[in-house]
């Protein structure tokens, strides 16, 4: 596989004072349906959580709850990834990533993340998993299938394995469950954790869950929240989506996600929604 099949390529990692600091360059498969110089979400937050995943990493502790705040419009090109500790601690850490883009020569934050990272042990005699377990189906569904004519564009979008029963149009009350697998490598050259590969599915969620159709409204997520109470495994992961709107222009979505083995946690999205002019 070329270095462009991929959504992003390793170009540079440089140790400076405060640690490593990481380049990157965006390939076209991370563009938005909302504008092609933009990039989608579901890659900055897969490679904002990559770098937290990795930063410190050690056994018996996991990334448990992340937080992606996008800044504005992320552009498509060179980008790099700084990572600290923001509190230290031995059972509980918090830990911060900052995504710069290149924008005209000058460096300028576009996105930040945090995540605390929990100490693990054996609690597996006291499981609790009150969420029902929705079947995957066993037939591929092709994305251009099931997406409104809107989001069939070139980007991250098509890039994306879909499975699903129904197209994303749901009953008003009623989740829509879709499917989705990662069908590049998030950093050309390298393996995609099931961590970051869940990560970066999550941010489609707002559109899977989706109540308005895309060509007369846009609802852009200005960030998202995953807590994840089981470490995700494989690379299946299902999502039952909503979205609630409000009279004012905000809305928020909300799903419930899944691996092939159960439910692993909840995403929720704040959303600017405005109608197309």
């Amino acid at each position: 596989m070329s270095a462009d099949q991929a959504y992003f390529q390793l170009a540079d990692t440089a140790r400076t004072g405060d640690g490593v600091v990481e380049s990157f360059v965006a390939t076209e498969h991370t563009a938005s349906p909302w504008g092609a110089e933009m990039q989608h979400g579901g890659p900055v937050a897969g490679l904002l959580t990559r770098a937290l995943e990795h930063h410190g990493a050690r056994a018996h502790a996991r990334l448990s709850r992340i937080t992606i705040d996008l800044l504005g419009a992320v552009p498509l090109g060179t980008l790099r990834v700084r990572v600290a500790v923001l509190r230290p601690g031995r059972r509980i850490e918090l830990l911060g990533a900052e995504l710069e883009a290149d924008v005209d020569g000058t460096w300028r934050p576009v996105a930040r993340a945090q995540a605390w990272r929990l100490a693990t042990q054996d609690t597996s005699g006291v499981v609790n998993d009150p969420f029902p377990h929705p079947v995957m189906p066993e037939h591929d569904v092709a994305g251009t299938d099931i997406l409104p004519a809107a989001w069939q564009v070139a980007g991250f979008v098509p890039t994306l394995r879909w499975r699903a029963e129904e197209g994303l149009r749901a009953n008003r009350g009623e989740p829509t469950t879709v499917w989705l697998h990662l069908t590049l490598p998030l950093v050309a050259g390298e393996p995609t954790s099931p961590l970051a590969a869940a990560l970066t599915i999550a941010d489609v969620a707002n559109g899977v869950g989706a109540r308005l159709d895309p060509s007369t409204h846009t609802f852009l997520n200005t960030e998202m929240t995953v807590h994840l109470y089981r470490p995700p495994s494989g690379e299946w992961f299902g999502l039952e989506a909503e979205t609630a709107i409000g009279p004012d222009g905000v809305g928020l979505s909300q799903a419930l996600m899944h691996d092939t083995l159960g439910p692993i946690g909840r995403i929720s999205q704040s959303l600017l929604v405005e109608p197309r002019r």
